[in-house]
């Protein structure tokens, strides 16, 4: 089956009308008596029929991209009664309600009386054979849920219509579920088939953010104009029609894009309704306000520098102003996230106060055996050293790992989270140190609650106080070390990536070992730091009523007081 073939038949001569799909559009709004299709409804019909072979439809909510591409398959299979089409959605029901719909408009439209399933042939609203086809295995039109046996079917074209939901992509492990699912497509795909997806995104890391990497093209079309700032965030994303539009007359912006389906007004009401985050999903298509909100660490809260590792400076300040950034290092943030340099810090350096080492070790799985090294000097916190490895997390090759980077970063205490054996991985460190590097190895005491929340509120507000400092050389071994993984796993395993992925959700990052590790040590100085804040306060409150008491026996004893001698 060939491109041209699925976009055109040859029964239709180069005058006939209906061989543009608009037209068909048109015939098909009319039958179902609602107004002429909109400028961005036929816009989107446009791209269904000359889009390329994998495209992804991101259209406002209520522009009707469903009903238009119900109308497709009519069309499709007006052109070429021999097409298998495949239907597949979030669940079975809704994608038998679009082979419902598709059934309704053949058996009610004259112009499609030909289609009409005849006596032998399959006909309902899971699946349907169209009246000319050829016996096959597969029907003309079936449809299926995601979660359903997608294969042993055969498409020539594949329409996934919203697959994507809350329930099947508010966790990192369902999303990697769905990503492999979606893989499925490709393998009943017949050669020189067609995949379109209709869907709106709900966050930065939904799956159709990662199909561009997989070949197919993207184009969205927002409510309303985009300003400059939301405009960079498409990209060539944006429908060509809309951005045209707004070359020709910039005072567009924040207008509609079809004022024949919503009004100013409309969308105005619509937006107090929603509030601003979910207009932004729905109606706009700009998934940064609700990363901003889901996602609490960012990179733009730390402060990057190249740190020695004996000394820090006296005194170090958070900045970012243009001068700040840094471009040169890589990044794995959000859209917009950026890395900044101090805007000051003291010329003198002087020792760190201590040098603690947290442990996260895995077992025989995927997971890594992770490490960090975090300094304290005056409050504020410096991860010099992150290391890991995949593999057997217990074996003397990665303890030997572990001490060497002990010893060079001069720690003075290893803190292991108990999570493996009882303790039992401590114990082996423990044995290890004596023949490679002595040093105090304790367990910690982390893990007591849901590791999610138990992170972010540990780094959250240390981060949005700007006292976490990082080593550019870090980040330099965190981006590098993933090289060699799969494609897909490059970025699950590096820490920055963790750190600005994980949500309060349970389970919302696949891998968290590295991002562990440094809470983990994150979470030991802030133990140290209250601890000797509540020590500072009871020494000032001894002061005070050692003074008051002082003033009291002055007062009582008179000036004797101050020659006697003291017996307290």
């Amino acid at each position: 089956m060939t491109k041209a073939t699925l976009r055109a038949s040859t029964s239709l001569n180069s005058a006939d009308p209906l061989r543009d799909f608009r037209n068909f559009l048109f015939l098909v709004w009319k039958h179902l008596h609602l107004p002429n299709p909109t400028t961005v409804q036929y816009d989107i019909a446009g791209f269904l029929q000359h889009g390329p072979k994998r495209l992804i439809i991101e259209a406002f909510r209520g522009v009707g991209k469903s009903w238009v591409t119900s109308a497709f398959v009519c069309w499709l299979l007006y052109c070429n009664p021999q097409l298998n089409i495949l239907v597949i959605s979030a669940s079975k029901q809704r994608a038998d309600d679009f082979s419902t719909f598709t059934l309704r408009l053949i058996f009610e439209m004259e112009i499609l009386a030909h289609l009409r399933p005849t006596g032998d042939q399959r006909m309902s609203k899971v699946s349907f054979d169209v009246g000319p086809a050829r016996a096959s295995h597969a029907p003309s039109v079936k449809s299926l849920g995601i979660t359903s046996q997608i294969a042993g079917s055969r498409a020539d074209v594949l329409i996934a219509d919203d697959i994507e939901v809350p329930n099947n992509s508010d966790t990192q492990l369902k999303r990697d579920k769905l990503s492999e699912q979606i893989k499925e497509f490709d393998a009943v795909l017949k050669p020189g088939g067609r995949i379109i997806y209709l869907g709106t995104p709900q966050t930065e890391q939904s799956i159709y953010n990662l199909l561009p990497d997989r070949g197919y093209q993207v184009r969205i079309w927002p409510a309303r104009y985009p300003d400059e700032e939301r405009r960079a965030k498409y990209g060539s994303k944006l429908a060509p029609m809309i951005a045209r539009k707004l070359d020709d007359d910039p005072s567009l912006v924040g207008c509609t894009t079809d004022p024949q389906r919503f009004t100013d007004g409309d969308l105005a009401e619509r937006e107090l309704s929603y509030g601003r985050s979910g207009f932004s999903l729905q109606f706009m298509l700009d998934t940064s306000l609700s990363d901003e909100d889901k996602f609490p660490l960012k990179l733009s809260d730390l402060i990057v520098m190249g740190l020695n590792p004996k000394k820090a400076p006296r005194e170090i300040v958070w900045g970012s102003g243009p001068d700040q950034i840094i471009d040169k290092l890589p990044m794995v943030g959000l859209p917009g996230d950026r890395w900044y340099r101090p805007i000051f810090h003291d010329k003198d350096f002087l020792d760190y106060e201590g040098t603690a080492m947290f442990v996260d070790p895995s077992g025989r799985g995927k997971d890594e055996t992770s490490w960090a090294v975090v300094k304290m000097l005056h409050g504020v916190l410096y991860l010099t050293a992150v290391g890991a490895s995949r593999g057997h997390g217990y074996s003397d090759e990665v303890l030997d790992k572990i001490l060497s980077t002990a010893k060079e970063q001069g720690v003075n205490i290893i803190l292991v989270e108990p999570n493996m054996g009882d303790g039992m991985f401590a114990q082996l460190l423990r044995a290890r140190s004596i023949l490679k590097h002595p040093v105090n190895i304790e367990d910690a005491d982390w893990s007591k609650s849901q590791k999610e929340a138990r992170i972010i509120d540990t780094l959250e507000p240390i981060m949005n106080q700007h006292r976490l400092v990082i080593c550019s050389s870090v980040i330099e071994w965190d981006y590098d070390s993933t090289a060699a993984f799969p494609t897909d796993e490059v970025n699950k395993f590096r820490l920055f990536y963790q750190m600005t992925r994980i949500t309060r959700n349970r389970g919302s990052l696949a891998h968290d070992d590295r991002l562990d590790a440094v809470a983990g040590c994150v979470a030991y100085w802030l133990e140290q730091m209250s601890r000797n804040t509540s020590m500072a306060v009871q020494q000032r409150k001894d002061e005070l009523l050692d003074a008051e008491l002082a003033r009291f026996m002055e007062v009582a004893l008179g000036s004797s007081f101050q020659s006697a001698p003291r017996w307290f």
